[in-house]
């Protein structure tokens, strides 16, 4: 084992195998995050479009996983060698990447049709197709529990997402074009998840904040490259509006970096289908904020729904 630090820190930067709980608190901290950049994201789409906006989060991200991983090194005694980078690693990296941008993609796709509703449901079985990928290509094989606890949790959030029964949509709707966006978005972010978990166990790096790190800041540069290519020569104006809304996109690149490096550093601790399970809870800040903001009451199915989900990412929690 190696250690980086003595004394009541030694165990902050020592291998999780050793601290297996550390990853829940990261993921749940990830999860707040990412719901306060989604709200950010939110004006920015209204203002320059999806891509732009998306694009902010990875650009305006950049710097904030940059000073993150300084200071870690500058903070922290004996963690200044440099991680073996590998081939396979950036593979690893550029596949998950790649396929984060292609979720976006899939969802926008999906906005174009009469059913997103349904697409975004489906969208939601993410969690089982994680644990499907991570399967085949990481070989890694969910306990029972912890696959109970992803069919609860995705169930609970497949009822939340569903309309209610006065417009809730046909049969035919389950079968369209914006569905199979629906599921190929799910799948996209799924195989991304694998592949920042695969990236994590490539490296083989003794303190998962310095893989998360790593990889946060490989991740961005290939998205902020690719994406920013894209959207310069395809948007108006280029990347000259995105500029100038340079707060907002600053808010929605710090909280993205910060929900980035969480996720990254969940995924060097623990399997990808367990931290993507307890990620769910997004879902529950979310709701919980919308209805507090707008003071609606549940119904019946919605409760039902909840308390589905908050069981099944119960269960992962003492799965392990």
């Amino acid at each position: 084992m190696r250690t980086f630090l003595r004394g009541p820190f030694t165990c902050v930067l020592s291998p999780m195998n050793e601290i297996s709980w550390i990853w829940m608190p990261v993921v749940l901290f990830a999860a707040l995050a990412q719901t306060v950049r989604n709200a950010a994201q939110r004006s920015l789409i209204a203002e320059l479009g999806t891509l732009p906006a998306t694009l902010a989060r990875f650009l305006f991200g950049l710097p904030f996983a940059l000073v993150y991983l300084l200071a870690l090194y500058a903070l922290f005694a004996g963690i200044h060698v440099m991680p073996k980078f590998s081939l396979t690693y950036f593979g690893w990296i550029a596949v998950g990447a790649a396929f984060q941008i292609a979720a976006t993609a899939a969802l926008l796709l999906a906005m174009k049709g009469r059913n997103f509703a349904v697409a975004v449901t489906l969208s939601k079985t993410e969690v089982l197709q994680v644990a499907l990928f991570a399967s085949i290509f990481l070989h890694e094989l969910p306990t029972a529990l912890s696959l109970l606890a992803m069919v609860l949790a995705t169930v609970g959030v497949l009822i939340l997402s569903l309309p209610a029964s006065g417009s809730r949509a046909s049969l035919a709707a389950w079968a369209s074009r914006s569905a199979m966006y629906g599921l190929l978005c799910g799948a996209c972010f799924a195989i991304a998840s694998v592949g920042f978990r695969g990236a994590a166990l490539e490296l083989q790096e003794s303190s998962p904040w310095l893989s998360g790190a790593w990889g946060v800041l490989w991740a961005q540069t290939f998205q902020s490259i690719c994406l920013g290519a894209w959207v310069t020569v395809r948007n108006p104006g280029g990347l000259r509006p995105l500029f100038k809304a340079w707060r907002v996109s600053l808010l929605a690149g710090s909280m993205g970096a910060a929900a980035s490096l969480a996720w990254f550093t969940a995924y060097a601790m623990q399997g990808a289908a367990e931290v993507r399970t307890l990620g769910m809870v997004e879902v529950v800040f979310s709701y919980l904020v919308s209805r507090r903001l707008f003071r609606e009451p549940m119904r019946r199915s919605e409760k039902v729904g909840m308390w589905l989900m908050l069981l099944g990412l119960v269960l992962v929690c003492t799965s392990l």
